[in-house]
């Protein structure tokens, strides 16, 4: 298992996608969540990395263009 960064999200996207591809069966986990001093001060600055097997990582952008 090799984990690839799927992208760059603010901290309550990065959590909603990790939901929506975990709902889809891919694992997936939040890099950086607790970057800030305090959550959810200027966490829009520190961007979470959602992160996913690289055998997924096409399924897991086809969650992402699906709408929600």
């Amino acid at each position: 298992m090799a984990l690839v960064e799927l992208g760059r999200f603010d901290f309550p996207e990065a959590h909603i996608i990790v939901g929506r591809l975990e709902d889809e069966g891919i694992m997936a986990f939040a890099f950086d969540a607790g970057a800030s001093v305090v959550e959810g001060s200027l966490s829009f600055l520190i961007p979470v990395r959602v992160m996913v097997d690289d055998e997924d990582l096409e399924s897991a952008r086809a969650v992402l263009a699906k709408p929600a």
